[in-house]
């Protein structure tokens, strides 16, 4: 692929580079979007009536039930080279930071050691009441199993409908996008907000923005520069220019 010479010396000037990636760099490495994954089993719910507070509340088995399931897809999935270039990054720039609206863990996986989550990340386990993050409940055979430290239902670690995005999460994006030399909008549809906002805060910081994309966004009429592709062909053609 053929990159402008003034993308590549702005990479090559950078001290810090940023990237917002989403959907569409995980569906690369096989994990169906949140949407496209309910079959089977799981074709009659609609995502929105499981991803809840409510839901969960409702019927936490099921809820725990699902989410097995889906870390089953995401523990099948491999990171994609657009994730692995990402993380060679770090190689050629001094900071990197990774912002995901992603929660399969495959930048962490990748190598990457700045990443920003988000939406959380589906390995982990919190309690639902203490918030109490907890790595193993050996021995609790029950659906969901209990926290040992309150004895609440666990659950995944991850941003649900009507929950609020983690604040120190989205304090450390809002500064990366405001700091940045260059910012990457990757695989994302531009239309989910805060992260849609962020690329413009980078714009208005005088970075660079570049967007790694299939499909038009709401953005690509604003980034300095619009890279039409996969981010698993694109991400790699351009750290093998530099």
């Amino acid at each position: 692929m053929d990159f402008p010479s003034s993308l590549l010396d702005a990479l090559r000037r950078a001290r810090h580079v940023a990237a917002l990636t989403g959907a569409g760099i995980s569906a690369e490495s096989g994990v169906p979007t949140f949407r496209d994954a309910q079959t089977g089993l799981w074709a009659q719910y609609r995502p929105e009536e499981l991803a809840t507070p409510q839901a969960f509340r409702r019927d936490p088995a099921l809820v725990w039930n699902w989410y097995e399931w889906r870390r089953s897809l995401v523990r099948q999935a491999a990171p994609n080279p657009g994730h692995l270039a990402l993380a060679h990054l770090e190689d050629r720039v001094p900071r990197v930071s990774v912002i995901t609206q992603n929660v399969d863990g495959l930048h962490h996986r990748a190598g990457s050691t700045r990443i920003i989550e988000l939406h959380g990340n589906i390995a982990r386990t919190v309690c639902f009441d203490c918030r109490r993050q907890v790595e193993s409940w050996a021995g609790d055979s029950r659906v969901p199993p209990h926290c040992p430290a309150c004895d609440g239902l666990l659950r995944p670690d991850v941003v649900w409908f009507g929950e609020l995005l983690p604040r120190a999460a989205l304090a450390a994006a809002y500064e990366a996008a405001q700091q940045c030399d260059v910012f990457f909008s990757i695989g994302t549809s531009g239309l989910v907000e805060p992260a849609a906002s962020l690329p413009f805060e980078a714009l208005r910081a005088g970075a660079v923005v570049v967007e790694i994309n299939p499909q038009a966004t709401p953005l690509s009429d604003h980034a300095t520069y619009v890279l039409r592709g996969p981010s698993g062909v694109v991400l790699p053609a351009l750290l093998a220019a530099l």
